[in-house]
């Protein structure tokens, strides 16, 4: 069995946003020369996610409105986490969206529905963090 590894570097502008990583894992998979496995790619950021959905910017308004409305950013003092800290909602967040997602690779390519996309997302930005994408198979 072939492995391949590759990290992704994110520093997102502002303090939350979405990503589109997709054709960032078919590249890796093409360079692992592997045609047929699993596609692990994870934040390795307690504050990031990666999830996959559709790539349409009203979809990606509505997460951030549902988001805000289910862990809102203000007042800071209301999470008990935010002792130094402000970023109590982000860690919240991104229990919601996940972690990771896995992929199955059929044929040299990601075996994603008609309309899915993969994403990064991001709840606490303006630092620099970092994606881990895992590929296993032949």
């Amino acid at each position: 069995m072939k492995h391949h590894r590759k990290e992704l570097w994110f520093q997102i502008k502002s303090r939350r946003g979405f990503v589109n990583i997709t054709r960032d894992l078919e590249a890796a998979l093409a360079e692992s020369g592997i045609r047929e496995g699993l596609l692990l790619c994870n934040a390795m950021h307690i504050t990031a996610s990666v999830f996959i959905n559709d790539d349409e910017s009203g979809l990606h308004q509505d997460f951030e409105q549902w988001l805000e409305e289910l862990a809102p950013e203000k007042p800071h003092s209301r999470y008990r986490h935010n002792v130094g800290e402000d970023n109590g909602d982000a860690h919240l967040k991104r229990t919601i969206m996940g972690r990771e997602v896995v992929v199955a690779v059929t044929g040299g390519k990601l075996d994603l529905g008609p309309w899915e996309q993969v994403f990064y997302g991001e709840f606490d930005g303006m630092r620099r963090k970092r994606v881990l994408i895992k590929i296993i198979g032949e």
